[in-house]
């Protein structure tokens, strides 16, 4: 890779991301990425840019990958996340048609309170991972990830329409606004400086809406992909810039970007769409089962219950599981061996963790070594280096939690 890409390129091929610049055609591949409405804003800190599922995001600034890393664990970041899909799901049959794509108790839902879920198909494979809120206006706010836009809303488009015709009343709308993730300790004392809001009575996975520094109507929601405490504020496109700007006046807050945001979030055991879970996962084999709503399950209504229920009681094949590593770093697609030499899973996901000072990873094994503790084997560069299967996350996430 380009300069611009070398972070990304030692943390491996899981963002699956390319330097934007420089090209050698006069087509410029750039030219074809989009762009969310902080692109000049990030050029003008020193961001370098990268192409990211189908967009051109940084993947870091100024400060080193690790610095950043650090930082959010520590103090709070900025994250600029507008590449992520942000769609509304209006009508009184909403949850109905959600619960016919995602394996979640939508309806269990209290106001403005979220859940995180998955779209699955018949076989049980996992679609995608996305958070439904309850928002209290009246819809349902769905986020989902940037790389399955595309199938996302090809599929909740296709079903509002087989409802429809069916006399039910929802509809969808696509949304256009920015996304920003402030994360890390600090973030909700650098936010309250700038709502009226008592940020200590919205815990995680719950949301408002809400004037943030001067800019009405964003919501604000209590959650993250780091495993820290912090908020993702949508925001209107056009204010972005203002906001961005206002939340980097503390002192307190540094931007971060793809490199940073991928080791936080596999210390914090959390999954990455595309390497860690796909359409031929499913969540019992990726450690996701408590997604599962307790009346779905029972119920056994939604996409690929015949394949996912009965998975819970006689135990999926394979795991995903965490593995701690010495040596060198472990890459996506590291064999995992047993401890007798035999090829037995594949990494999905691995890096040095710049909390543990260890090389940290997750894979899929046979069940019967997916205990924690069992010592394995990782092939890296065609040499085997001892590993043991370990709990996540990692790091012991911070989430706000009310008692």
């Amino acid at each position: 890779m380009q300069q611009a890409g070398s972070v990304v390129s030692r943390l491996g091929s899981r963002l699956q991301v390319r330097p934007s610049a420089p090209c050698r055609s006069l087509s410029c591949a750039q030219d074809v990425l989009h762009r969310t409405p902080l692109y000049d804003f990030h050029l003008a800190h020193g961001g370098k840019m990268v192409a990211f599922a189908g967009w051109s995001l940084p993947v870091q600034y100024q400060d080193s990958h690790v610095n950043s890393h650090l930082h959010t664990r520590q103090r709070c970041s900025l994250f600029d996340v507008s590449h992520m899909l942000q769609t509304k799901i209006f009508g009184c049959d909403r949850v109905k048609l959600m619960e016919s794509l995602v394996v979640g108790d939508i309806a269990e839902l209290k106001p403005n309170q979220g859940t995180l879920s998955l779209f699955t198909n018949e076989a049980g494979g996992i679609l995608d991972d996305l958070i439904v809120t309850n928002a209290s206006e009246g819809h349902l706010y769905v986020v989902s990830n940037a790389g399955c836009r595309e199938k996302d809303l090809t599929l909740m488009q296709d079903k509002v329409r087989e409802l429809q015709n069916k006399g039910s009343d929802v509809a969808l709308e696509v949304m256009d606004n920015a996304l920003l993730a402030l994360q890390g300790p600090t973030a909700a004392q650098v936010l309250q400086a700038g709502v009226a809001d008592d940020l200590r009575k919205l815990p995680f996975m719950t949301s408002a809406v809400m004037e943030v520094f001067g800019v009405s109507g964003c919501r604000v929601t209590r959650c993250g992909y780091t495993g820290e405490d912090g908020v993702e504020i949508s925001v209107p496109a056009a204010e972005a810039v203002h906001l961005a700007a206002a939340l980097l006046r503390n002192p307190e807050v540094k931007l971060a970007g793809l490199a940073a945001r991928d080791s936080l979030r596999l210390e914090a055991g959390l999954c990455l769409y595309g390497n860690d879970i796909d359409e031929h996962t499913t969540p019992v084999e990726g450690s996701l089962s408590w997604t599962l709503g307790k009346r779905r399950r029972a119920a056994m209504d939604f996409p690929g219950a015949s394949v996912i229920v009965p998975q819970l009681k006689s135990k999926a094949q394979r795991r995903r599981v965490g593995l701690m590593c010495d040596g060198a770093p472990v890459r996506a697609q590291s064999p995992i061996l047993s401890p007798e030499g035999t090829v037995i899973g594949a990494v999905t996901s691995g890096c040095p963790s710049p909390c543990l000072k260890k090389n940290v990873a997750m894979g899929y094994v046979p069940y019967e070594y997916s205990r924690p503790g069992t010592p394995l084997l990782v092939e890296v560069r065609r040499k085997q280096q001892p590993a043991v299967v370990s709990k996540m996350p990692f790091v012991p996430t911070n989430y706000y939690i009310l008692k």
